[in-house]
């Protein structure tokens, strides 16, 4: 999707990280750069501290990129910052479903941030995993999912950076469905576990979308994490030194997170801006 003339292209990151280190917001960052400059486009991007300085965007962004972050999505439904991102959501449903705004607002949710709209939507149960879930894992892709354009490239299963302490199980069928969303696609299978398989994506509408695992992870990050004394103790406590040394080898591999990184949250970017071409001056 290369345009001849640049267009300026609004976007909000909204950061849920509360000043922890990540890698996420680097990451985030830097595919939008290099997707504006592959696509030559002009982007205005502003950054929003929600969870410290209580910050939200506005409606007059183009495209939101919501983080993920620590924490629990449950305890925090009654702090101010939870109230106020609800509010945002809700702000973000209620231009769209306005018939006179004919330019729409895109919304991406990652991981915190997909619990926090799977809880605001009641679209499954959001739990506390029995584990962490850390690291890179298949993520299998159901039939709906592949018919999503945020999805397109991917392969059955791909794979991708898993970071939770929560989870959404036991999908609200009857609502997802009178809403018109769609889950995409659900953890790798563990048939020797008598547990439920989690969701990892859901069209919550035409214009919102969320993923459980991080889209945006990038090799050197996961790396920077994997090495770190916390999480490779997390990892071969729950899975063992073999799983461990077998991610690291993952992370060079062009088929794995890489290739995730390059197509969703790029996909995404290029679904939201197409119905702004002929719009934007």
């Amino acid at each position: 999707m290369n345009w001849n003339e640049k267009r300026k292209v609004r976007i909000a990151v909204l950061d849920l990280y509360e000043g922890a280190p990540n890698q996420g917001m680097r990451c985030i960052r830097e595919i939008i750069t290099h997707w504006s400059k592959s696509n030559n486009l002009e982007v205005e991007k502003k950054e929003f501290d929600v969870r410290l300085k209580n910050e939200l965007p506005d409606t007059s962004f183009d495209i939101y990129i919501s983080s993920g972050g620590p924490g629990s999505p449950l305890e925090s439904r009654f702090e101010d910052w939870d109230i106020a991102w609800c509010h945002w959501v809700n702000e973000i449903q209620r231009w769209n479903s306005n018939p006179a705004n004919t330019q729409k607002k895109y919304i991406l949710f990652i991981c915190h941030s997909f619990q926090l709209a799977s809880r605001y939507f009641n679209a499954g149960l959001v739990c506390k995993r029995r584990s962490t879930a850390f690291g890179v894992f298949p993520v299998h892709i159901l039939e709906t999912g592949n018919a999503e354009p945020v999805f397109d490239g991917l392969r059955d299963p791909f794979y991708a950076v898993d970071s939770r302490d929560y989870q959404v199980v036991q999908p609200n069928h009857e609502v997802l469905n009178n809403m018109g969303a769609k889950i995409l696609c659900i953890e790798k299978e563990r048939p020797y576990v008598p547990y439920e398989r989690a969701v990892m994506g859901i069209r919550f509408t035409e214009y919102m979308i969320g993923t459980q695992f991080h889209p945006e992870a990038d090799a050197v990050g996961m790396n920077i994490r994997l090495q770190s004394d916390e999480k490779k103790r997390t990892v071969i406590e729950n899975y063992g030194e073999e799983k461990w040394l077998s991610m690291m080898e993952q992370l060079n591999d062009p088929d794995k997170i890489m290739w995730t990184y390059s197509h969703v949250l790029p996909n995404f970017l290029n679904q939201s801006v197409e119905q702004l071409q002929g719009v934007l001056v």
